[in-house]
């Protein structure tokens, strides 16, 4: 894959830092991106910014999501991307917040961030304020917690099944029988005491 011109990028960190220095904390390019580190408050002026400058001219939103660091005080990094098609560009806002921080909503700017932040909001439970209509979007209604949480378990807390009986969906607590954590170790890796076909091969080396 051909990276952008590093040096367009470079130009457009320095014009980001110059036209906007109490928004942007931080520049960096790795793997051909730009990742523009930000402070929250700036979120709605930067990307304004980032639309209608003539030499940004980002105007589609590509993406909004999130990832949970939850060992750390500012337990999340907000992550927004954005394309110029206009000058063939692509751009990262990043900004780490608290679990309880609201962050700005853009959809006063790109409508498209509607379904992107009901998203963010259901898998993480990241609020966002200024959203018209924030509510659980993957999930249902009753859902306990966010799956993308790293302190989510992996069976989630309640299991969905059709009752034959009443004749309905039923929702009903997760329960693990003991059988389901006892291994027998029939695997190559794990101990076991029999040759599977081909193990000779290494055994004769």
């Amino acid at each position: 894959m051909a990276y952008p011109d590093l040096d367009t990028l470079s130009e457009l960190a320095e014009h980001l830092t110059l036209r906007r220095p109490n928004d942007v904390v931080d520049t960096e390019l790795a793997f051909g991106e730009l990742t523009v580190t930000i402070s929250l408050s700036g979120l709605v002026d930067l990307v304004d910014f980032l639309r209608s400058d003539a030499n940004c001219r980002f105007s589609t939103l590509v993406d909004i999501t999130a990832v949970d660091h939850p060992a750390r005080p500012a337990r999340f990094d907000m992550v927004w991307h954005f394309l110029s098609m206009y000058r063939n560009q692509r751009i990262r806002l990043k900004a780490a917040i608290r679990e309880d921080d609201l962050v700005p909503s853009l959809i006063g700017i790109f409508p498209a961030a509607n379904w992107f932040e009901r998203e963010v909001f259901d898998m993480l439970g990241i609020m966002f304020t200024g959203h018209p209509d924030l509510r659980r979007l993957l999930t249902d209604y009753g859902f306990r917690g966010h799956p993308l949480r790293k302190d989510f378990p992996t069976t989630g807390y309640v299991e969905v099944r059709y009752d034959e009986v009443e004749k309905r969906v039923v929702y009903e607590p997760v329960k693990l029988v003991q059988e389901y954590r006892q291994y027998d170790f029939l695997s190559p890796w794990e101990g076991a005491k029999y040759v599977l076909p081909g193990d000779e091969k290494g055994a004769a080396k």
